[in-house]
């Protein structure tokens, strides 16, 4: 497996699940996170993602780390990245250190298949079906032509990522580590809302 860093700057953020293989542009405005993304950027443009709980400053354990692939300064001090993402990663323990942002020792040995170029075919057809009415129900667009484009690994986790299901729903679909299981626990999800759904719109005779 290609080293990666085993300890890295973590950017908590609420409602954001991000995925091996899918890119994430951020609006950078806080003085921490500013210093977070210079300092990455410099070095080896290496940084987490991780979700951010309800309560507190605690976060999920499961995260995914990125590489900044595209980086501008605005006029006003704001920094535009775009965050492509490379493996995902599970936190061991956090770094003390004094700087504004939070650093962490991880973890990469359960998700080695997250850069494997090839992955075992998964039959995806149910899911993609379900999807599309899905997002159809919930006024989502998508270009599903151009959708049709990526590999299957981005499919899915395009998928996970941009469905508009709860925060827990997403993270326990990243903390899937198989891509198998991955999409029988999206399929779940997504039958169980529409189902839901067909419920909800049923006449009462």
């Amino acid at each position: 497996m290609k080293k990666f860093p085993n300890i890295i700057p973590i950017f908590p953020l609420s409602g954001v699940i991000y995925f091996p293989r899918t890119n994430l542009p951020l609006n950078i405005f806080e003085q921490r996170y500013l210093d977070l993304v210079n300092d990455a950027y410099k070095k080896d443009k290496l940084m987490g993602m991780v979700q951010s709980k309800k309560k507190g400053s605690t976060i999920y354990e499961i995260g995914c780390l990125g590489k900044i692939s595209d980086y501008q300064k605005s006029k006003d001090g704001r920094i535009l990245i775009n965050l492509t993402g490379i493996s995902r990663f599970k936190i061991i323990r956090e770094i003390q250190n004094k700087k504004l942002y939070r650093e962490f020792q991880v973890d990469y040995q359960n998700f080695t298949g997250d850069i494997q170029k090839n992955s075992n075919d998964v039959d995806v057809a149910n899911l993609m079906n379900k999807a599309k009415t899905f997002f159809e129900r919930n006024g989502l667009l998508l270009n599903w032509r151009e959708f049709e484009k990526l590999d299957q690994v981005q499919k899915i986790n395009t998928l996970a990522m941009i469905a508009p299901i709860t925060n827990e729903e997403k993270q326990k679909l990243l903390e899937s580590v198989s891509i198998d299981n991955k999409v029988k626990t999206l399929e779940s999800i997504i039958s169980f809302y529409l189902f839901d759904t067909g419920l909800n719109n049923q006449t009462i005779q």
